[in-house]
């Protein structure tokens, strides 16, 4: 038998006369784990879902070879009785429904009456999440009460009760924080040792260079180079250049000649209780401002408290019994519903896209002018659509939406250009303060290049920025000064020149020992 557990060859998908993939090859080493890198829109996603029989066989051209055999897919149930199971990016599983029950989701555990089998369930349930590190947790239990992080593992562990062979991993720690990602990625070098070949769709560059035997890069539909540990360059920088055909030497933008003016932005005493428990403060006695063309950065751990101090300022969307005074051009402004906050000039691009930042059955231009609808772009009333095509054209071109039109479906875009719409959308508002949360999540490195680059045209035209990340390297990169926020309150305030990862830990320990 071949070393290739997996062979695609000269597998073309098209979506509407456009190309997604054009002649693409893979080759995959049994037991080994390989990553597709690529820009958003490249192909990656697509061609993992020809493989497992999303776009079933008949849609695309070309043939999947796996264990020496072609296979021709009409469905995912297929490919799955072959051993293929892939994980998306949206977890597919059922909140309300307990954790045993979702490992057998849609593959129950039944006795020869067609009974499912609790205590079959159960036992079986138990013994897969053993192998995904989890033995300690209770199968009983609603999964919804589980992090993120135990739930994309719980999804993994639903791979291997379907005796998986070839385990597909699309953005598995996109929503995952730096510990739960170590853990996951521990977590497939254990199903390496038992013999399970992975493929991992990731943007994240140092875990794929650390998890890695090979490396296929896809550029715009087509396949570029497969790296191999050992006998190739693994370096991010390397594997940058292959994704973007070009040197990337300075993955933040300079901003030159930006003026920082007047504060526009204050936050004096704020305030803040949890939305379901009155007597929890989660934000506690926060001052902070922001002046013109300045990038401000809120640094923290996972839970600091971050986006519920951005949420609970933008028209109290978190949190009750809120108190504290905001300024915006030094002003008072009494922010009681994001009606307000819009009016008042104050833009806050939510961490979670596609929950709160866009519909997606519905076309770019709506999503694009939606926010700025009432103010901008009618008059008594009545909508003029003229003035919408003119401006989502416009800011298509602008910040380079990779789409057929503006007419195009948000839901048919990759991760990176969906983030693009909703920078749009909140740029349309002509706001004087913008809240960007996560702005870079689960998206590639030439798109992070380009969020940046639109960052830095927004301090240039006199706006007050404050950006929220998880990326310690990304705050350091982007902001002229910046919050360490540690369980609600603020830490400390470090200068562009005194920050560091090390600084910014040097504070949340300070913090900590002084609430001890």
């Amino acid at each position: 038998m071949s070393d290739n557990i997996l062979e695609m060859n000269h597998i073309t998908k098209e979506f509407s006369g456009v190309k997604a993939l054009d002649d693409v090859n893979l080759k995959v080493k049994r037991g080994e784990i390989h990553a597709l890198c690529g820009e958003n829109g490249a192909g990656k996603s697509t061609l993992m879902n020809v493989l497992s029989g999303v776009y079933t066989y008949g849609s695309y051209s070309g043939d999947i070879v796996y264990n020496g055999e072609v296979c021709k897919f009409h469905s995912i149930k297929e490919s799955e009785a072959k051993g293929i199971v892939i994980i998306h990016q949206e977890l597919a599983l059922s909140p309300n429904l307990s954790v045993a029950e979702n490992v057998f989701l849609g593959n129950e555990q039944t006795t020869v009456k067609g009974v499912i089998d609790w205590t079959e369930t159960r036992k079986r349930a138990q013994e897969m999440l053993q192998r995904v590190g989890l033995g300690d947790e209770d199968v009983n239990v609603p999964i919804s009460t589980l992090g993120v992080g135990k739930q994309q593992l719980i999804e993994i562990a639903k791979a291997m009760a379907k005796k998986v062979e070839l385990l597909i991993l699309d953005e598995p720690t996109a929503a995952l924080n730096d510990e739960e990602s170590k853990q996951l990625l521990e977590i497939m070098l254990e199903l390496k040792k038992q013999g399970i070949t992975c493929i991992i769709i990731s943007h994240k560059l140092n875990e794929i260079s650390y998890v890695s035997d090979s490396i296929t890069v896809i550029r715009d539909g087509h396949t570029i180079e497969t790296l191999e540990k050992g006998k190739d360059d693994f370096s991010e920088d390397r594997i940058i250049k292959g994704m973007v055909g070009r040197e990337l030497t300075n993955r933040y933008p300079e901003r030159e000649g930006v003026k920082i003016g007047d504060t526009i932005f204050e936050l004096q005493n704020w305030n803040v209780y949890h939305p379901d428990d009155a007597n929890r403060q989660m934000i506690k006695d926060v001052n902070l401002q922001v002046r013109a063309g300045e990038v401000v950065g809120l640094a923290g751990l996972m839970g600091a408290g971050r986006t519920e101090l951005a949420m609970s300022v933008f028209g109290r969307s978190y949190g009750q019994k809120i108190s504290g005074t905001v300024k915006i051009n030094g002003k008072e402004v009494h922010l009681k519903s994001v009606k307000d906050a819009i009016d008042n000039k104050l833009a806050y691009v939510s961490e979670d896209r596609k929950t709160y930042g866009l519909v997606l059955i519905d076309d770019i231009k709506r999503n694009m002018t939606m926010a700025a609808l009432r103010n901008f772009f009618s008059k008594k009333g009545v909508v003029n659509g003229n003035d919408e095509i003119v401006s989502a054209e416009e800011y298509k071109k602008r910040i380079n939406i990779k789409a057929n039109s503006i007419e195009q479906v948000v839901g048919s875009l990759s991760g990176g250009n969906q983030q693009k719409v909703v920078l749009a959308k909140w740029m349309l508002t002509q706001p004087d303060v913008l809240i960007l949360d996560e702005p870079t999540r689960g998206i590639d490195v030439g798109a992070k290049y380009e969020i940046y680059c639109v960052i830095n045209e927004l301090a240039k035209a006199g706006k007050a920025v404050i950006v929220i990340s998880s990326e310690m390297q990304e705050i350091i990169g982007t902001c002229d000064r910046v919050y360490v926020i540690n369980e609600g309150a603020i830490a400390g305030e470090l200068t562009k020149e005194e920050v560091s990862q090390e600084r910014i830990m040097q504070c949340i320990m300070a913090h900590n020992r002084k609430g001890e």
